[in-house]
């Protein structure tokens, strides 16, 4: 049975190589009936208890925040992935996903406190802890009885996190490791009851993950908390531990195996930090309708202006392309987790498998999710004008608090580099086929080209086209480059980010579409009107940048001969049939918005 499952669904990174069937992805259309009742119950509480209180928020108020993570314990949104033997829900990856969404849109404070507790706080020990450790620590952070909080980052030890100097040195009992150094950036801090440590034991080359309960009496102090751009009432200090005792069965893993459980840790908060952009969004730019709607001026309200319907159409197209893209992997994570329990692997090993499996669609996802919430919010800013300046409106929290979501779990920098590096080590190792496509996309830039004008007749037939060309042009650029630079290609830090954002470009466009396709097909197209505009009106967008980044890739390898033709390669590949106009699609999905005065999709 899991070997039929297993032909079905595409490893990760092979959506370039392999076509998708619309009926292939899941859609956040596809919810089952808990899973909308799992939302419509976080979507009230953040409504009733998070949402009216912005303002404190801003204030610093650390204990609003502590208290709000004890109330999301006692209902049980902070155990929703922690398997139920351990007091949690034991809920599957989307489910996990749709919690981390809703709970995260209102304000970034408890977006990073949730997601520090529930993710790099608790996960390590759920999948990486002995039985021992699981049964004394995970029933104790999925209720909210304890906060957790993970201790990697150091002075100079940031994006280089094998690079800590933190020290453990096992005592002459060795009943006991001594940890010894400074930790920076420790969200939760505050008040949290466990940490989960890294450090070096003697010259180890791998830094080793530790489980350290808080207490003041055992050599653990703090720093005062961080003055921050945004996320004001995070707590977020740092954490310096001074011969801390730390028993030797407090170790997590084996020894030397911290930098794997942080890379792990990682895979993982990408596509949750993406989720918890959405919800973000969708606040940001209803909030952005409603003023467009009440705003007067020149006595008419302002969405009924041009330059307004391009902002909040674009607003709500990222949105929407966003979901689309998010659950679409998270389904696949689910799948692949369900495929490995049934070839009789444990939970934890089902999941790291699972997630690491599509780790490349983790890091565009993260990449394009926190760049689309940062657009977002600065446009929600300038639609509100100079009140959108003002403290008194949420956008100029939102603004603030989306910016440290491009530094998160990697920046995006590390993330764009990471995405090519991965896919290109997966086509290595052999799990994706590069190198047939590749060479038969530099056959196809020798040959003649075909001037047949295509019948489209099928919905989305030219825009599928163009996505299939498009990866044409990842592959012409990637390919030329691996063969010209081979193991050096990671030295070419710019042209690996070009390559970078036309996979991002790809796989977000590619996503919007699969859901809408899917959705016209079992609704009816009369009833995805704005979603198909939504779809062009993003691929729109993505031939353009991916235009862009593909002539800065060429140009920067290519010369003569070889640069001409993979020019007009790019020419061809981007060239549409058929020119969508792009203001009547704005202006329709703008229309639509204005009419219901709300993200409505």
């Amino acid at each position: 049975m899991s070997t039929e499952k297993n032909k079905e669904i595409l490893r990760g990174g092979q959506f370039l190589v392999k076509e998708t069937p619309c009926e292939a992805v899941f859609t956040p259309e596809d919810f089952t009936e808990e899973q909308k009742m799992m939302r419509d119950s976080v979507k009230e509480f953040v409504d009733r208890e998070i949402w009216p209180k912005k303002e404190e928020f801003e204030k610093k108020n650390y204990q609003l925040t502590e208290d709000i993570m004890k109330k999301l314990g006692e209902l049980g949104f902070l155990g929703v992935a922690v398997p139920e033997e351990y007091d949690g829900l034991g809920m599957g990856f989307v489910s996990t996903m749709l919690v981390c969404d809703y709970i995260s849109g209102a304000t970034g404070s408890i977006a990073t406190a949730f997601g520090a507790h529930t993710g790099i706080g608790t996960m390590p020990i759920t999948l990486y802890g002995t039985e021992e450790q699981k049964k004394k620590y995970v029933p104790k952070l999925a209720t909210g009885e304890w906060f957790g909080a993970y201790c990697l980052t150091e002075p100079g030890a940031g994006s280089d996190a094998n690079s800590g100097k933190t020290k453990a040195v096992l005592t002459e009992d060795e009943k006991h490791y001594l940890i010894s150094g400074q930790k920076m950036w420790i969200s939760n801090a505050g008040f949290a009851n466990l940490f989960i440590v890294f450090a070096r034991i003697e010259d180890d080359k791998n830094i080793t993950g530790f489980i350290v309960e808080n207490d003041p009496e055992n050599g653990i102090s703090f720093g005062e908390e961080e003055k921050k751009l945004g996320i004001h009432s995070s707590s977020t200090r740092q954490v310096f531990f001074n011969e801390t005792k730390v028993p030797v069965e407090n170790m997590l893993s084996e020894r030397g195996n911290g930098f794997k459980i942080a890379m792990n840790a990682l895979n993982v908060g990408r596509i949750k930090l993406a989720a918890a952009c959405l919800d973000a969004q969708r606040r940001v730019t209803e909030g952005a309708v409603k003023y467009a709607n009440e705003r007067v001026q020149f006595d008419t309200p302002i969405a009924n202006f041009g330059a307004i319907k391009y902002k909040l159409a674009e607003m709500a197209t990222s949105t929407y392309v966003g979901e689309s893209a998010s659950y679409r992997a998270a389904k696949n994570i689910e799948d692949r987790i369900a495929i490995r329990q049934a070839d009789g692997n444990s939970h934890a090993e089902a999941e790291l498998k699972g997630v690491e499996e599509y780790a490349i669609e983790c890091s565009i996802l993260k990449v394009a999710c926190s760049e689309d919430i940062q657009n977002c919010s600065d446009e929600g800013i300038q639609v509100f004008g100079g009140m959108g300046f003002s403290a008194d409106t949420p956008m100029e929290s939102a603004w603030r608090d989306a910016r440290i979501s491009r530094i998160y779990e990697g920046t995006n920098e590390i993330n764009r580099m990471l995405a090519v590096g991965m896919l290109v080590k997966k086509a290595m190792k052999g799990h994706v086929d590069l190198l047939g496509p590749a060479m038969a996309v530099a056959d196809e830039l020798t040959g003649i080209p075909s001037f047949d004008k295509p019948d489209y007749n099928e919905l989305f037939a030219e825009e599928k086209e163009m996505i299939a060309k498009l990866k044409k042009v990842f592959l012409m650029v990637a390919g030329s480059a691996v063969q010209k630079f081979g193991p050096q290609l990671e030295e070419h830090q710019q042209l690996l980010l070009a390559a970078a954002d036309i996979l991002i470009e790809i796989y977000m466009a590619e996503s919007a579409i699969l859901r809408t396709e899917k959705n016209a097909k079992r609704y009816g197209e009369e009833k995805q009107t704005e979603q198909i505009a939504m779809s062009k009106l993003y691929l729109y967008n993505a031939v353009d940048i991916i235009n862009q980044k593909a002539k800065e890739g060429i140009v920067s390898f290519a010369e003569g001969d070889e640069q001409r033709m993979m020019l007009m390669g790019l020419k061809r590949f981007t060239k549409y049939q058929n020119m969508p106009n792009v203001v009547a699609l704005r202006n329709e999905i703008a229309d639509k918005l204005i009419e219901e005065n709300k993200y409505c999709f």
